[in-house]
Order: C-alpha cells, then sequence, then structure tokens
C-alpha cells in the first residue's frame, strides 16, 4: 500500500513538473518575443544612424553601406539646424529643472506624509484632480503670462521652460509620498525627542534611507524637459537660438529638410538618448544601495 502510494506520488509530481516545465518554456518565448519587438525599433534607428544612403525611401532593413557622416554633420553644419546649440539649451534646461523639480518632490511629499496639518487631505486630493488633466491645457495660459513678465524673447526662454517644467513639479507628489509612508514614524520620533529638527530628520534621515525613490525622481526630473516637445514649441516659436532637441529633431522631419537630415535625425536620436542612458548608469549603483539597505533594515 505505501508503495502504490508513492508511485501515485511520483506520478503526480512527474506531471506537475512537466506542465511546470512547459509552463516555463511558454513564458520565455513570450517574454522572448517580446524583447525582439521593442528592441528592434532601438536597433534600426542606430543602424539608421549609420546608414550612407540619403532620405527617408529605403527598401531594406540593413543599410547598404555604413558612413560617420551623419553624427559629423550633425555637429559641424551649423547653418541650416544648429544641433549643438539645441543640445546644449537643453542640457542646461533639464540640469536646472532636475535640481528644482527634485526638492519640490521630494519636500512636498515628505511634509505630507509626516506632517498633519490644516488642509492636507483637501491639498491631496486638489492634486489628484489636477492630475488628471493633461498640462498642455494650460500652455496658452502660461505662454501669455510668461510673455507679459518679458520672458518669450531670447535668452529669457531658458528662464521660461525652466520656471514651467520646474512650477508644477510638486504636484507629482504621489509616489515619493507612497515611499515616504514606508518608512517607519518611530525613527523620526526618536530622532525629534534627541533634539533633531524635521530639517535635519529630512535631510539626515529620511534622504539616506529613500535612494530609489531619490534616483526616480531625478531621472523623471531630467527626461521630462529633456523629451518634452509642445511646451517648448510653444514658447520658442521662431526663436531659432533657443530651440531644444525635441524641435530640433521634429524640424529634420519636415518636408524640407527630411531628404537631407534623415539620417542625421536618426543620428541625433541616438545623441540624445546618450545623457540619460548615462544618468542611469551612474545612479544604478546608488539605487542598488538603497534598495539592499531597505531590505536589511
Amino acid at each position: 500500500m505505501t508503495t502504490a502510494v508513492k508511485k501515485a506520488q511520483e506520478v503526480k509530481n512527474n506531471r506537475m513538473s512537466g506542465k511546470r516545465l512547459w509552463t516555463n518554456i511558454l513564458i520565455h518565448v513570450l517574454l522572448a518575443i517580446l524583447a525582439f519587438i521593442w528592441v528592434m525599433p532601438i536597433v534600426w534607428i542606430v543602424l539608421t544612424s549609420f546608414r550612407a544612403e540619403p532620405g527617408s525611401y529605403v527598401n531594406t532593413f540593413f543599410p547598404k553601406g555604413y558612413t560617420l557622416n551623419n553624427y559629423i554633420k550633425l555637429f559641424t553644419d551649423r547653418n541650416v539646424l544648429n544641433f549643438p546649440k539645441m543640445f546644449m539649451n537643453t542640457l542646461i534646461i533639464a540640469i536646472f529643472v532636475c535640481l528644482i523639480s527634485s526638492f519640490f518632490v521630494l519636500s512636498v511629499a515628505y511634509s505630507l506624509s509626516r506632517m498633519r496639518f490644516k488642509f492636507r487631505k483637501p491639498y491631496m486630493n486638489i492634486a489628484m484632480i489636477l492630475g488628471l488633466f493633461p498640462g498642455f491645457m494650460s500652455m496658452v495660459a502660461q505662454y501669455y503670462i510668461l510673455k507679459s513678465m518679458g520672458l518669450t524673447e531670447g535668452p529669457m526662454i531658458r528662464l521660461a521652460l525652466i520656471l514651467v517644467y520646474s512650477s508644477c513639479s510638486g504636484l507629482s507628489f504621489q509616489i515619493a509620498k507612497g515611499y515616504f509612508d514606508t518608512i517607519p514614524r518611530s525613527i523620526d520620533e526618536a530622532a525629534i525627542i534627541d533634539g533633531a529638527t524635521q530639517w535635519q530628520v529630512f535631510t539626515k534621515i529620511t534622504m539616506p534611507l529613500s535612494k530609489p525613490i531619490i534616483i526616480y525622481t531625478v531621472l523623471t526630473s531630467f527626461i521630462g524637459p529633456w523629451v518634452d516637445f509642445i511646451f517648448a514649441n510653444v514658447i520658442c516659436r521662431a526663436e531659432a537660438s533657443q530651440f531644444t532637441v525635441a524641435i530640433g529633431l521634429w524640424n529634420m522631419l519636415q518636408k524640407e529638410y527630411i531628404n537631407d537630415w534623415y539620417t542625421c535625425f536618426a543620428a541625433g536620436a541616438v545623441v540624445v538618448s546618450i545623457p540619460i542612458g548615462a544618468l542611469f548608469l551612474f545612479m544604478q549603483k546608488y539605487y542598488v544601495e538603497g534598495v539592499t539597505g531597505a531590505v536589511k533594515g
């Protein structure tokens, strides 16, 4: 009787192992297909950036010839589309917005997570409702406000874009607040009993324990102005000297430029992805350290 039960159990285990094996195979095949679909556009844009044939209409996936002239033209031809100038404009704006927005988001999130004050819940409800509406609905009003302040002409456009991107960043506190809520309040209370102020608790206790959310906030704050097209196009208008990379890449696809600049557009797309990738790689180790510290704690 015992032998029969053992054999039945072994048969059942073998069936479950076989079912689990086929399930894992199907999952891995699906993931491989999704990875292939996700990677192919990236491979195509990189190959196109080295393509020797001009124009946007080709019949083959792989270029017939390869060259570095697209990258050389992108950074040296400043008569038509001054890409280096656009790149520097965007980099300056993104750095300042990243610093300001990260501070705003983390400060608001910490205040709403740790402090109790009047209109706290109404503010969170209002912020959630405002988040349901796309930001570009207010771009006309923002443009005329900036115009009345003299910030829509010349170099002041950079300041205008920094103000636009940073001004409402505090409304995006939900994710950071959720992370701060997971940190035990007893740590803050112990520090306050020892004589620490709220600012000291925020900077010396909460921030070191919140590296993952800090890195997430920094990355999203940097990527926002780096890839934005709508607000930049509205505020810059015809000021070519103040164009950002998003406007420059868009102009490369216009009918008067597309034949000569299409492959440069692909090269520009590759170049634009480098700062974001470099920032992520630089901050990745801090993200891992923060997650590890949180698990150990």
